[in-house]
């Protein structure tokens, strides 16, 4: 049996790793939570943990002060992961932020297919 060559293991190991320009990217965790803010409702920090969002108090400061969107925010009380009332706050967007919000979702996902190019 042939051993093979440096260049044939270097191949195999990294062809799971190549991009191509063809496959489509992720969404950014911003876009994805601005986009279901947008497309499919208000979210707590438990359910965007659900999409990727660890810290949505950080997401929803981002949008805000770096694209100058407006939130409302809800309180509410959610049953944590032990059953217990937990305080959060139910953001979502008002009907007045809906064009700037798509706007912006726009920008971020034109942004996040100039960076594979």
């Amino acid at each position: 049996m042939k051993k093979a060559t440096r260049s044939e293991k270097q191949g195999s190991q990294s062809q799971g790793n190549i991009i191509t320009n063809s496959q489509p990217l992720a969404p950014s965790k911003i876009a994805r939570i601005l986009g279901h803010l947008l497309h499919t409702g208000p979210l707590n920090r438990f359910e965007a943990e659900r999409i990727g969002d660890h810290c949505l108090n950080s997401t929803i400061s981002d949008l805000a002060n770096d694209h100058g969107l407006t939130f409302k925010r809800t309180p509410e009380k959610v049953p944590n992961h032990w059953g217990q009332p937990c305080d959060v706050i139910r953001y979502s967007l008002p009907r007045s932020e809906r064009r700037h919000a798509q706007r912006v979702l726009d920008m971020l996902c034109r942004k996040g297919r100039k960076v594979a190019a």
